[in-house]
C-alpha cells in the first residue's frame, strides 16, 4: 500500500506564490519519477511538471520560468514551487509517483487526492 498526500494549496492573489508538497508513504522500496498534474473546471487533466529519480525535469510550456519542481528522496517528497501565479493556474493539483513497492516485482503509478489552488483577487 502506497499513499500520496498533497498539501500547500489555497487562495492566493495574482502574482503571488505557493509551494505544494506531496509526501509518499507505505511499503516503498524505490520511487522513480514523480510529477504534478492539474485539472481546471471543464478542462482535461494536464501535466504540469515531472522529475526523474536522477533529477531531470520537464515542464509544461505554460509554467516554464514560473514553476519549479524538486524532490527530497530521503523524505519521499516532491515539491512544486509556484511563482508569478496567474488566474489561469487555478485548478486542482495532483501529484503522482512511479513507485516500486517491497511486495511487487514491478513499479506502478500512484496518485494523490488533489489540492485546490485558487488564484483570485
Amino acid at each position: 500500500q502506497v499513499q500520496l498526500v498533497e498539501s500547500g494549496g489555497g487562495l492566493v492573489q495574482p502574482g503571488g506564490s505557493l509551494r505544494l508538497s506531496c509526501a509518499a508513504s507505505g511499503s516503498i522500496f524505490e520511487i522513480n519519477a514523480m510529477g504534478w498534474y492539474r485539472q481546471a473546471p471543464g478542462k482535461q487533466r494536464e501535466l504540469v511538471a515531472y522529475i526523474s529519480s536522477g533529477g531531470s525535469t520537464n515542464y509544461a510550456d505554460s509554467v516554464k520560468g514560473r514553476f519549479t519542481i524538486s524532490r527530497d528522496n530521503a523524505k519521499n517528497t516532491v515539491y512544486l514551487q509556484m511563482n508569478s501565479l496567474k488566474r489561469e493556474d487555478t485548478a486542482v493539483y495532483y501529484c503522482t509517483a512511479d513507485v516500486h513497492t517491497y511486495d511487487s516485482r514491478y513499479a506502478g503509478d500512484y496518485w494523490g487526492q488533489g489540492t485546490q489552488v485558487t488564484v483570485s483577487s
